[in-house]
């Protein structure tokens, strides 16, 4: 579906989901059953297809997005790793080939090797097969990710939207087929839901969940509304003074500010459904020859902006902490701060909207975003110092062409988590737990983003639901989490919306740990197709036997 811009994109969404609706819509049936159906695009589900692939199995992956690779192509070059010697296998082999284009000097079109320097890079072996590079540009990652499907001969059916509310067969505890809004449908002995949201779980009826657990749910310290505990620098208290919240300083009958709740945070400790917050990992540049001023977006209004401007006046001025360079003079550019690109609490219905309702949040977000950088690089109540730093940036003229050089992927930090055979927990992170049957590590600290900003008893603002846990080194992630309970269904794996409380998805949710996820869930779907028997009676020893064999790294190992 082409498209000039973001907001045409979700234009054209709106009227393409109407009209695939309705009963005039054209109905493809795909004669071949294949061993194993995945539905998503994300980096997850590149790994699974390879995977599937690689044991032989006839694999397709069916992909609501135009563009393969998630987040990780989507403007996440910066590299969540935690402890890389943990990374193996298929995601492994990802960062290998990062190494390897930026080896080729035709790679370097803006700035030379050398100036860039050995950011981010692995271990060298002598031949270099072994090498590997953690940060890359986002059209580079999307190359990769293609080249992994032709070379594979992996079919992609791009565009392809699930119906959520009729589109998936299930017969006694499996899932025969899955239909998309315009009709195209496709049958598996074995199916992979590897989006970000969850759609296909939930549309065939397996238990899912939302928000944040309380502590007294899994005993988890961290848990739940989390009010006057403050981690990373995303909080008001890094200011010299507190920000008033009200329209008239100090007159709560004028009303609140513009991006601050009026709502009662909750009490300590307790559950909520609050999701933590969405934005985009944006690519930007200040190289001139490929620099787009930032747009001003339509909608935008300069008083959504209020609360940024009383941080200022409050004495912060960090606006540029997390601008991580990657090759060629560009960034990943993410949230930092008591206000910035996070559009905090305007997500909470994400994860189980309507596609056009997700569209609404999405554009909502896209317009937050731009606008606040809009904000920063003109308006003139924008201390001079900042203002004058920002308008040296811009859009990357390069990355996303097709739509306006601004990110094709919202970063969709969390939606729906299964409720599955093993359900994973801060506790099993830390090791105050053991994790049975491993299948893969993670190791990046738990990290949530804000959920709310709120008005305190004092009456000034704070952000709440940001976590920065370590989890003491890295952790085993149990099999079971990537698996239905079997009374609900028995051919479905879940490589990113993993069984899980929202404190374990914390780390769990960065981008190499799907990808090791995925062949994992790969490998289940395989064996169980191999031994004619449900994904949840798969011997434990062979399921190991054949990870290990394939460099997947199972427990923790010395450097």
């Amino acid at each position: 579906m082409p498209m000039s811009s973001h907001r045409n994109y979700y234009v054209l969404l709106l009227v393409v989901i109407s009209i695939l609706g309705s009963s005039v819509a054209a109905r493809r049936v795909h004669a071949e059953t294949y061993d194993i159906v995945i539905y998503g695009g994300t980096s997850a589900a590149m790994t699974a297809a390879v995977q599937a692939k690689r044991m032989n199995q006839s694999v397709i992956v069916v992909s609501p997005d135009r563009h393969l690779g998630g987040l990780t192509s989507g403007g996440l070059g910066w590299t969540d790793t935690g402890n890389k010697y943990v990374i193996g296998g298929l995601a492994k082999e990802f960062y290998q080939a990062v190494y390897r284009h930026y080896q080729d000097d035709k790679s370097w079109n803006f700035q030379q090797r050398e100036q860039y320097g050995d950011r981010a890079q692995g271990h060298r072996a002598t031949d270099d097969e072994d090498a590997t590079m953690w940060v890359f540009e986002p059209h580079v990652a999307e190359q990769i990710f293609d080249a992994m499907m032709v070379e594979n001969e992996i079919p992609v059916v791009r565009d392809a939207w699930l119906d959520r509310e009729s589109g998936v067969v299930v017969k006694d505890r499996k899932i025969v087929s899955i239909k998309m809004l315009d009709g195209q449908t496709f049958s598996g002995r074995q199916f992979i839901d590897a989006t970000y949201e969850g759609d296909l779980i939930a549309a065939a009826g397996v238990q899912t969940t939302t928000g944040r657990e309380s502590i007294a749910d899994f005993n988890e310290p961290h848990a739940g509304v989390q009010t006057g505990r403050l981690f990373h620098q995303h909080h008001f208290d890094v200011l010299d003074r507190p920000v008033d919240p009200y329209i008239v300083p100090g007159d709560p009958s004028s009303g609140v500010i513009p991006r601050v709740s009026a709502d009662p945070p909750g009490e300590f400790g307790s559950g909520d459904d609050r999701i933590q917050a969405y934005c985009f990992r944006t690519c930007f540049t200040n190289h001139d020859p490929n620099r787009v001023p930032f747009p001003k977006p339509d909608g935008y209004d300069a008083a959504q902006y209020e609360v940024l401007l009383r941080c200022f006046a409050a004495g912060w001025e960090d606006v540029f902490g997390k601008f991580d360079p990657l090759p060629n003079f560009k960034t990943d550019t993410n949230n930092h701060g008591p206000v910035s690109f996070d559009n905090i609490g305007y997500n909470y219905d994400y994860p189980e909207a309507s596609y056009k309702r997700r569209a609404e949040i999405i554009r909502e977000h896209e317009t937050y975003q731009k606008g606040i950088l809009y904000f920063i690089a003109n308006d003139p109540r924008v201390p001079e110092s900042i203002q004058n730093k920002m308008q040296r940036w811009g859009l990357a003229k390069d990355e996303f062409t097709d739509n306006g050089n601004w990110p094709h992927q919202i970063y969709v930090r969390e939606a729906r988590r299964m409720v599955g055979q093993f359900i994973m927990t801060e506790n099993h992170l830390r090791k105050k737990i053991e994790t049975p049957e491993s299948v893969g590590m993670g190791s990046y600290s738990i990290d949530s983003h804000n959920t709310q900003r709120y008005i305190t008893p004092e009456g000034t603002v704070q952000n709440e639901g940001d976590i920065g846990i370590s989890t003491n080194g890295p952790y085993q992630i149990a099999r079971g989490c990537l698996m239905p309970r079997a009374e609900q269904c028995v051919n479905l794996t879940v490589p990113v919306c993993v069984s899980s409380t929202h404190m374990a998805f914390g780390s769990i949710r960065m981008e190499p740990v799907f990808m090791i996820l995925g062949q994992s869930a790969a490998t289940l779907s395989a064996l169980a197709n191999q031994s004619q028997t449900d994904v949840q009676e798969i011997g434990y020893d062979a399921l190991r036997e054949r990870l290990l064999d394939d460099g997947q790294i199972l427990q923790n190992r010395p450097r």
